[in-house]
């Protein structure tokens, strides 16, 4: 593992877990990649083992911007409670923002308008400006339509006004995106991938799941219901310490390969499922370069699977190089840690056929969120058959992997007749929260037990 000053970047270790030994003539190989930054130093963080983290270092500064977006259209006001709840939710979220760090507060509808500082710039976070803000916060007021993509335009324009290195924004919905047409959202998200992460939370529920959890997906931050808007204050304080834990932003997961072997896929599998493989950009001939986000002290797990050509008995072959790397602002690129994926022929079958049990894990981790979806989109259009097989096998392979979180969801949806065998009738009435709130956490994965 490499070591860098805790002033520069946390600390980063690659870990590789497969079987390595493949079959006369095999030519799949799956490897599952475990990245683990520590010794960032965020104040009031607690570390991976819940001692609390290193504090920031004299002179170092938050490195980051904030703008949290805010839906103010006029089903905010349905019921009015929601308009508050969402205030209070704000104001939670500006008390929790730390010292020296670049905010803006941004009021949604079919046009994006700056309520807090409102001059095309960011604040900087101090008792004052805080309290500012939150005074400026008892201007918001329901009305008018949603383009998403508007809110996204200005918050990045915003961001981009700071010379920092974390940009994030937090974004929060009541309706459908209404105002505009679903390729203007995509062409927003498409302008501001890559230049800052975001969190989307729907509240209520009259939105999308798609819509909220495709803005989260694109902009690689998380995306979750507050069906109650009573809990957004609680949940936007959390979103925003995880956004002031982050210490180092734009880290790829680089991947070469040698001649001859080919990338299936690669997809992040903890601790949500989310596909990389479409988000690949050239490093040079040989490599290529998935985006992973912002870090701070935390770890994530990633399935990467490529084909390599056949061979006979007793070759072996790097089929394989895994490398974090953290590009610098000269063009040149760090090399954070690296791990190596191997590929050996062999005639022991027991060696060849048995499944790495990380692999199992996650490729079943993967599958449940993918049944669920299916079960649900099949529930929507009639198919009730359809509906119950596919949320039937996501019941066996949430009891199978220990997701205890993801089987108290489907609970609400179905009735559990044998978990064992899947099992399962569907309930002839779900609320719209309960079905809304396992569509959103559907990606959701536990870790596999090392």
């Amino acid at each position: 593992m490499a070591n860098f000053s805790k002033s520069t970047v946390p600390q980063f270790s690659v870990e590789v877990y497969q079987n390595e030994y493949l079959p006369e003539g095999g030519r799949e190989v799956n490897a599952i990649v475990t990245v683990t930054s520590t010794g960032g130093g965020t104040t009031g963080r607690r570390s991976l083992t819940g001692a609390p983290a290193a504090t920031a270092l004299p002179g170092q500064g938050p490195n980051a911007a904030v703008v949290i977006m805010v839906d103010c259209s006029g089903s905010m006001d349905y019921p009015p409670t929601k308009m508050r709840n969402a205030r209070d939710a704000t104001s939670a979220a500006i008390d929790t923002l730390r010292d020296g760090v670049a905010f803006a507060v941004v009021a949604g509808t079919h046009v994006a308008k700056e309520v807090y500082p409102g001059n095309g710039a960011l604040a900087v976070a101090d008792a004052a400006t805080r309290a500012e803000a939150k005074n400026a916060l008892r201007r918001l007021s329901a009305g008018g339509g949603t383009a998403i993509g508007t809110w996204l335009g200005l918050a990045d324009r915003l961001l981009a006004s700071a010379d920092v290195s974390i940009r994030h924004g937090i974004l929060l919905t009541d309706g459908r995106n209404e105002h505009e047409t679903p390729e203007d959202l995509k062409a927003a998200l498409d302008a501001c991938a890559g230049r800052f992460t975001c969190d989307a939370r729907g509240v209520g529920t009259d939105w999308v799941v798609k819509e909220v959890t495709g803005i989260a997906s694109a902009m690689l931050g998380t995306a979750d219901i507050v069906a109650d808007p009573a809990g957004l204050a609680a949940d936007f304080t959390e979103m925003m310490e995880n956004a002031m834990g982050k210490e180092v932003a734009d880290v790829a997961l680089r991947l070469w390969t040698p001649v001859g072997v080919e990338i299936k896929f690669v997809k992040q599998v903890a601790p949500t499922v989310e596909e990389l493989t479409e988000r690949r950009t050239q490093a040079n001939t040989r490599a290529g370069d998935y985006p992973t986000g912002s870090w701070g002290d935390e770890s994530r797990d990633y399935h990467v699977c490529v084909q390599v050509p056949e061979a006979g008995v007793g070759q072996e072959m790097l089929a394989a190089r895994v490398s974090l790397i953290l590009p610098a602002a000269d063009g040149t690129s760090q090399v954070l840690s690296q791990g190596l994926v191997r590929a050996v022929w062999t005639d022991d079958m027991v060696a060849s056929t048995s499944i790495n049990p990380q692999v199992a894990h996650y490729t079943g981790q993967a599958e449940l969120a993918q049944v669920i979806q299916q079960g649900l989109e099949a529930r929507k259009s009639g198919d009730f058959d359809g509906a119950t097989a596919k949320l039937g096998r996501a019941v066996q392979l949430a009891a199978d992997s220990g997701n205890a979180d993801t089987a108290k969801l489907l609970s609400k949806v179905v009735d559990v007749v044998d978990a064992a065998t899947g099992t399962v009738r569907l309930k002839a009435k779900v609320a719209d929260a309960d079905e809304m709130t396992l569509e959103t956490r559907s990606t959701k994965t536990v870790r596999v037990k090392k």
